[in-house]
């Protein structure tokens, strides 16, 4: 397996929070506001796995999710569950941390959660490492795009196991001078 264990001074535990948004570590008692949430084929349409929205699916993707570790759960400022996202390492990025396995519910696509949960993902790795790791879907040109919207780059394709079995992966990275670059055209 290419997944390696998040580097010794990175709490991937931690309670990240702004006006909009609070990522807070994944527990048990998330699974039934997390399956609803999941439960939009449309969210799912560029994936590879393309049934996750069905419960019996989703349940396994949770099950991955809470034993691996660094998932947080994203509540909007109503407190309202509305998808996830995760830090991970994988050892073709020795000197990053990953950001991946994360789904938003559909009403909150093409404004600025997305930003705002990698803004406070990409923080918190920055403060640790030089450089956020992304490994997405061949298949999954929308959030490629969106990735890149980030300032990342795209490496080179690779195949590799992250812990849900061997899969090929765009591989893009993003350093931080390109994602200072980012926030201030964002805050002109």
């Amino acid at each position: 397996m290419d997944a390696r264990a998040l580097p010794d001074g990175f709490d991937g535990s931690c309670v990240l929070r702004s006006d909009q948004l609070e990522l807070r570590p994944l527990a048990e008692s998330d699974r039934a506001a997390l399956t609803a949430a999941a439960g939009d084929p449309d969210i799912w349409a560029g994936h590879p796995a393309t049934d996750r929205w069905t419960p019996e699916v989703f349940a396994g993707y949770f099950d991955f999710l809470l034993e691996a570790g660094g998932t947080m759960v994203a509540r909007d400022a109503t407190g309202e569950v509305i998808g996830l996202s995760r830090f991970y390492a994988s050892a073709d990025a020795p000197e990053g941390i990953g950001i991946g396995f994360t789904f938003l519910v559909r009403r909150h696509w093409g404004g600025d959660t997305n930003f705002e949960v990698k803004r406070l993902m990409v923080a918190h790795i920055f403060a640790t490492v030089p450089e956020v790791w992304f490994h997405i879907a061949p298949t999954n040109i929308r959030s490629q795009k969106a990735t890149a919207k980030l300032g990342a780059v795209q490496v080179e394709d690779r195949r590799l196991d992250l812990g849900t079995g061997p899969a090929d992966w765009v591989r893009m990275m993003l350093r931080r001078e390109a994602w200072d670059e980012v926030c201030a055209r964002r805050l002109a």
